[in-house]
């Protein structure tokens, strides 16, 4: 295996997907055997907008069509995170020693009913809706930086659509 250090980041697009109650979508992932929860995110492909991405990951992963969504804010820059060190070679065939991840935020404009994590190739295997300030303490403890960096960003825009951030 190559140093870690050489290896890329993968990009990738991640959404905070913000409810008519302030709450945040999160999903438990098929493939995690600990009890962790994550927003929806996924890789970029070569020549795909950020944006586009983010949208065809909330379909693919949770089935919410792009009608049922609407752009609050978009994080202005990539943020990172690193694989431990035992997950490198074992996740993403080894080609990858973390994700850079473009954020954005959207309201979701339609109903419970609307969210169907039965898809083509399921991701998660629950779901449900939380306040914004959980999410650090639900995801896997090397992407909780990360996700209390996106609670800063997106923190004005969370008050705003009534979600409440501490």
């Amino acid at each position: 295996m190559s140093d870690i250090a050489d290896l890329p980041y993968r990009p990738c697009a991640g959404v905070m997907l913000l409810n008519d109650r302030g709450e945040v979508f999160v999903g438990q992932r098929l493939d995690s055997v600990v009890e962790a929860w994550q927003m929806p995110q996924g890789g970029i492909d070569p020549g795909e907008a950020p944006l586009d991405a983010a949208i065809r990951e909330l379909g693919e992963e949770v089935g919410i069509t792009p009608d049922k969504v609407e752009l609050v804010a978009e994080a202005p820059d990539e943020l990172f995170y690193d694989l431990p060190e035992e997950l490198i070679g074992r996740i993403w065939k080894g080609k990858w020693r973390g994700q850079r991840q473009r954020w954005f935020l959207f309201r979701f404009t339609g109903t419970d009913a609307d969210v169907n994590i039965q898809t083509a190739e399921p991701e998660f295997r629950a779901w449900r809706w939380v306040q914004p300030e959980a999410l650090p303490e639900l995801i896997v403890p090397f992407k909780r930086d990360l996700y209390k960096k996106l609670l800063s960003i997106f923190g004005e825009a969370l008050r705003t659509h009534g979600g409440s951030v501490r």
